[in-house]
């Protein structure tokens, strides 16, 4: 067994610790293996170790390795989730492509998804991703203004809205993160919404008490990227 499938058990182990910690169900939450600037290798070590989905930052990234490798037609159960955000020019790339889109943030790029959608004759699921933290550097709708985008995004016939997504302010301890994970929690509850992406590496654990579905774990799985900018 390699380093990744290793580290790939004892994540999952954590999970289910987690999850019955709080009383739910393991089989709740899917962990998303969040691959930016991974190999090829190591997603095929990681498919072998269990994983079924891989959350890319990268359009164009992510259908290299999946797509025009052809490691989807190879292992077909597998999915490939968008976690990082999604600039217009790339939609038409995108949409029938990634199972999930975690990063809607505005009108207008719903709009165009769900166009695009349209023009492909197919449903496209997505998330729609609150800046709960309101912090400048982030994309994301505001906690405020999220009812409103999820009405819109409602209407559109060629959408799914499947939750929301949050990626919350960095915080010395994993505690830290909480109050961020119940807000988007409760705002989900709030608009009929059960389903979350929150929780990474650091703090996966403490998402799923408050209610992840998703998780999104990079480094704890594939170890340290270069120098890239934390986005899983």
């Amino acid at each position: 067994m390699g380093e990744v499938a290793r580290s790939i058990d004892r994540i999952l182990s954590r999970i289910d610790d987690a999850a019955r910690r709080c009383g739910r169900k393991p089989e709740e939450i899917t962990l998303v293996a969040a691959s930016k600037g991974v190999d090829l290798d190591r997603i095929r070590e990681a498919a072998s170790a269990g994983i079924g989905v891989f959350g890319e930052n990268r359009v164009q990234e992510a259908r290299a390795k999946f797509l025009e490798s052809s490691f989807l037609k190879e292992n077909r159960s597998i999915a490939v989730h968008l976690i990082g955000p999604l600039q217009t020019n790339k939609v038409k790339q995108a949409v029938g492509f990634f199972s999930l889109i975690h990063s809607i943030d505005s009108l207008r790029l719903a709009e165009k998804v769900a166009q695009e959608a349209e023009k492909q004759k197919m449903i496209q699921s997505v998330l729609i991703e609150v800046n709960v933290g309101e912090e400048t550097t982030k994309r994301g709708v505001s906690v405020k203004e999220a009812p409103l985008l999820v009405e819109q995004v409602r209407r559109f016939v060629s959408l799914s809205l499947e939750g929301l997504m949050t990626l919350p302010p960095p915080t010395p301890e994993p505690e830290g993160a909480r109050p961020y994970f119940a807000t988007l929690r409760q705002l989900g509850y709030d608009l009929g919404l059960s389903r979350f992406s929150m929780g990474m590496s650091a703090d996966f654990e403490v998402a799923i008490e408050e209610g992840a579905t998703w998780v999104r774990v990079g480094t704890a799985i594939f170890g340290e990227r270069k120098k890239e900018k934390k986005s899983e």
